[in-house]
């Protein structure tokens, strides 16, 4: 079975972060891990607190799953702040750990902030060179570049931009635009892809974009090339999204268990 590591925060609400990092894992066959970066207090309705985690036990938790369990891919979700980031970086590096796919969380869905602003410096430089994949949303995107994106030609000179920081392939998320579609811009440094799905409305998107991002980490572990790995992705997020989960007060979460069968349930 291939293994696949997390780092990133704790949802103690279950729906995004590690919590939902590990699910897609298990849904895509794959052996999941975690290396917790903070751990917050969170619901669906928001982000009550959050505790980022001492680097060096960051860095340990690293070292444990790679020197005995071994890594085929590594996903990152909330570092919190410019020095995770940066040992993060340095782990990689030290560990050699293949088939990165970094998703810049900056903000939770109920909109409280979970990157320090000085952070995003360290991203561009230190880890987004590091990635095979990197999958901002528009405004993480619009973000890590200081640019205004609003129309799909936007998210096109945002994806060059990013891809020319070092990382080999950039998706531009374009869920938060306007339409009957979902629409994302792939560029891998030769040609733009447009992924284009139903636009599903719903309140049930907590965690969507660490979903998603797990769901590549996990094919590309099994041996899927980058854009294999990014279209049965977002197969698989579209269909969680349409049969989310309604729970909580705020934003449900997304249905890892979608197109699952098992004679336990």
């Amino acid at each position: 079975m291939k293994k696949v590591l997390t780092i990133a925060g704790s949802d103690s609400g279950g729906g995004a972060g590690i919590q939902a990092d590990l699910k897609t894992f298990m849904a895509f066959g794959t052996h999941g891990m975690s290396a917790i970066t903070a751990i917050t207090a969170q619901n669906t309705v928001g982000v009550q607190s959050a505790h980022p985690l001492p680097r060096d036990l960051i860095r340990e938790q690293i070292k444990s799953v790679a020197d005995d369990i071994g890594v085929d891919a590594v996903k990152t979700g909330m570092l919190a702040s410019s020095e995770i980031v940066q040992t993060v970086a340095d782990a990689v590096r030290e560990f050699t750990l293949p088939n990165l796919v970094v998703d810049p969380v900056m903000i939770a869905k109920s909109g409280d902030p979970l990157l320090a602003e000085e952070a995003r410096e360290t991203i561009r430089e230190e880890l987004l060179p590091l990635a095979a994949v990197i999958t901002p949303n528009l405004h993480e995107a619009s973000e890590l570049l200081d640019m205004e994106i609003d129309t799909i030609d936007d998210m096109e000179d945002a994806a060059r931009a990013l891809q020319s920081l070092g990382c080999q392939w950039v998706v531009v998320k374009g869920g938060h635009l306007t339409g009957e579609e979902a629409v994302d811009v792939l560029f891998d440094g030769n040609r733009i892809y447009h992924e284009r799905a139903e636009y599903i409305k719903s309140e049930n998107t907590h965690g969507t974009g660490c979903t998603f991002s797990s769901a590549i980490a996990a094919g590309l572990a099994k041996g899927n090339q980058p854009l294999e790995a990014i279209r049965n992705a977002k197969r698989y997020i579209n269909e969680a999204i349409r049969e989310g989960l309604d729970i909580g007060a705020g934003h449900g979460p997304t249905n890892h268990l979608v197109g699952l069968e098992s004679r336990w349930f």
